[in-house]
């Protein structure tokens, strides 16, 4: 087993086909495919199912490792970058969907401004790496929304919003909802590895009484997964009020929900972790978040909307 191939499949598992997987890896579209198969032969199953491209059951199993192989390996690099005569620090952010919405920008643009010999990598993570991404020091800080539940890890408030929901164009909603409304409704599946604070913020756990919600027949992994699944009329999702300024999708539209507690965005990142990169950078973080908050996030959007928490 080679890291190019864990680097393809994953590639492919994050890209969701394989020409784009290629264009990441600076790869031909042949070799990629060829990595992957390779990488299936050697373990003895199918990873992938190809019309249409999917994990099977196998491949979910074997996300989380190939990862955890791949960070191993950068952080093995990391331990000794300092000796090979290369001083440059690297910050790894990781950003999940919008992040903290007008704040992710602003925060990253501040950061290079204020530490420009830093060198800055985003990486993207989905709905499974709530926290994982972090512990597996794929990435140094996250953007991520809610808060883990997890002591492993430190979260920094950047914006707390109402909820919304996220239906078809057809869907029998009106422009405002109660959580008695949105209950019931079919809510968009996420894989078994995704954190249960996420699925209980996703689900609105709390206020069904711990139960699990009617679910659809799609899965999805990252918001645009969401947005196909919900535009067919195959289920629904929910999210933070200020997805819908960043995902205008067709035959979508965002209903907020009146009693709802409000939910937040979070900055993570492991507890302990005294880097100077990362301590600056959470540091600032913190410190736009409470100037620029305001201004960045108009109120006027949900103006009728009060906090219920």
């Amino acid at each position: 087993m080679e890291l190019r191939q864990l680097a393809s499949f994953l590639a492919v598992v994050e890209e969701g086909q394989f020409a784009r997987a290629a264009a990441r890896l600076f790869l031909s579209p042949p070799a990629v495919t060829g990595h992957v198969r390779r990488l299936e032969r050697e373990l003895g199953v199918a990873l992938l199912e190809r019309s249409p491209l999917r994990l099977t059951e196998a491949g979910e199993r074997f996300v989380p490792h190939a990862r955890a192989a791949l960070a191993a390996v950068n952080a093995a690099a990391d331990s000794v970058a300092d000796l090979s005569g290369d001083p440059e620090p690297v910050l790894r952010v990781g950003v999940m969907g919008h992040g903290s919405a007008e704040l992710t920008p602003a925060i990253l643009q501040a950061y290079r401004r204020a530490r420009p010999e830093t060198r800055v990598v985003i990486e993207t993570l989905d709905f499974t790496e709530h926290v994982s991404a972090l512990l597996s020091h794929r990435v140094d800080v996250a953007f991520v929304r809610p808060a883990p539940d997890d002591d492993r890890v430190e979260a920094d408030v950047l914006t707390t919003e109402p909820r919304i929901v996220v239906v078809s164009q057809g869907s029998r909603l009106g422009r405002t909802a109660l959580l008695a409304d949105v209950l019931d409704l079919p809510y968009v599946n996420v894989p078994v590895c995704t954190p249960q604070a996420f699925k209980d913020y996703l689900y609105f756990t709390s206020a069904r009484g711990d139960a699990w919600p009617r679910r659809s027949p799609d899965q999805a992994r990252n918001p645009h997964e969401v947005l196909s699944s919900v535009a067919a009329g195959r289920g629904v999702g929910s999210a933070l009020c200020s997805f819908a300024r960043f995902y205008q999708w067709p035959g979508v539209r965002y209903v907020p929900i009146l009693d709802a507690p409000w939910d937040s965005s979070v900055l993570v990142a492991r507890r302990g972790d005294t880097g100077p990169e990362v301590r600056a950078f959470r540091s600032l973080a913190a410190s736009i978040a409470r100037d620029l908050g305001p201004v960045l996030l108009p109120e006027h959007e949900f103006d009728y909307l009060e906090p219920s928490r």
